[in-house]
């Protein structure tokens, strides 16, 4: 396989292709094996719908009602930018009988457009607005997918996890907020096995770095002296000074963390203890650490004497407390990219991280939207979170309640 995100190779007979795929794909949900010829990006999210408890023989759940998906969608950030995709895909979709489609980060999809008979047999597995189709709900599927790794991806046929779906082949590409990185959704084409071939994946990533460019052209220039830091879901920060982007490393990512909680500064020995607190560290490494940030940065935005950061720093985790404490539960939420620095061990990271964490599941299951708590359980960091299941569980439709409550019985017995 030249590219690993490409389902067929030129030259590759799609039927002969298809039949071997079937049969890996009855192995590994009978056995749990991985056979050739199953790439390793559709094996690798097959493993992970395997965890998630995905049926092979299930559908994906309708979770936006036709009263919720409307002022949803229309306050979502991909908004702004659908009139650009439509006219980059609709005529595409169309004339080939494929649909358009565009989810949420949480991989609800909010647009489904194209051909009406092609809609029409897509509903009937429930490829259809409000619907998720998150990898961790729906298995391998390349909107799922492409959120799920962060890649394009391309899925054919019978790589889908769902055997409902394996008459489809579609393409799909992550779509990023321009300023931040973060992912906040995916644009995905989906038909039959004309879809098989390298173009299909390349359109959609011209499409997705086209609605990318829109976005940063409608978004509000940076004020100057505009300091702009993001942390959550990403073990690297990144650092927005006015127009400049400035990916940091991962110690220096904990230090900028540190200082932004601390706008009146933080003397050297202080610093010291909230990044390592009994470790034994001499003080000339934090000062190097810190004559390599102030480089990078300049100095005259990292000052010292105590060391602090010269302007007011916006940061995406006081976004997320700002809008708890307001009680804006869903705003909050969606400003929740994932835990802060996940694999730092640096103490006043940690604290601060379990603090966030704590306040967002405290306000989810106070709330008790069955909407939002299943956001967070099909989410990679609270996939296993107990009590945030059990609410949910009280909190949908009985119709639903199997499904939660067969997850909740699957993890009280990995705790006993």
């Amino acid at each position: 396989m030249t590219d690993p995100w490409v389902a067929l190779d030129a030259g590759t007979d799609p039927g002969r292709h298809l039949g071997r795929l079937r049969s890996a794909h009855e192995v590994f949900t009978t056995a749990g094996r991985l056979e050739t010829p199953v790439r390793p990006v559709v094996g690798a999210s097959w493993r992970r719908s395997a965890r998630a408890r995905v049926s092979p023989d299930g559908t994906a759940p309708v979770e936006l009602g036709a009263d919720d998906l409307g002022s949803y969608r229309d306050g979502h950030p991909l908004a702004p930018v659908m009139p650009v995709i439509r006219e980059l895909m609709c005529g595409y979709a169309t004339d080939g009988e494929h649909l358009l489609a565009v989810c949420d980060a949480h991989g609800r999809l909010l647009w489904v457009e194209g051909h009406a008979t092609a809609r029409r047999a897509a509903s009937r597995m429930n490829f259809v607005e409000g619907a998720r189709w998150a990898e961790s709900v729906a298995g391998t599927n390349a909107p799922g997918t492409a959120i799920a790794v962060d890649r394009p991806v391309q899925v054919f046929a019978a790589e889908h996890f769902l055997r409902p779906v394996q008459q489809w082949t579609c393409a799909a590409a992550p779509l990023h907020d321009p300023c931040t990185g973060r992912v906040l959704g995916a644009v995905d084409v989906t038909g039959g096995d004309r879809l098989a071939h390298p173009h299909s994946l390349a359109f959609v990533q011209a499409v997705a770095r086209a609605a990318e460019s829109q976005l940063a052209l409608l978004a509000p220039s940076p004020a100057e002296g505009t300091v702009r830091l993001s942390t959550l879901g990403r073990d690297e920060a990144l650092l927005v000074v006015g127009g400049r982007r400035i990916r940091l490393s991962r110690r220096h990512s904990e230090l900028l963390v540190t200082l932004a909680r601390h706008p009146e500064g933080l003397g050297g020995d202080e610093l010291l203890v909230e990044l390592h607190e009994d470790e034994p560290v001499a003080p000339v490494t934090l000062r190097a650490e810190l004559s390599r940030l102030r480089r990078l940065l300049g100095p005259e935005l990292l000052l010292s004497r105590p060391y602090r950061i010269a302007v007011p720093v916006d940061t995406d985790f006081d976004t997320v407390l700002r809008r708890l404490a307001s009680g804006a539960v869903a705003s909050a939420l969606d400003a929740y990219a994932g835990p802060l620095l996940p694999g730092s061990q640096a103490p006043s990271v940690i604290r601060l991280r379990h603090r966030l964490d704590a306040q967002m599941r405290a306000a989810l299951i106070a709330r008790g939207d069955p909407t939002l708590l299943a956001d967070w359980v099909h989410s990679s960091w609270g996939e296993n979170d107990l009590p945030v299941w059990r609410a949910l569980a009280a909190a949908v439709p009985t119709g639903r309640r199997a499904a939660v409550f067969a997850r909740i019985g699957a993890l009280e017995a990995e705790q006993r």
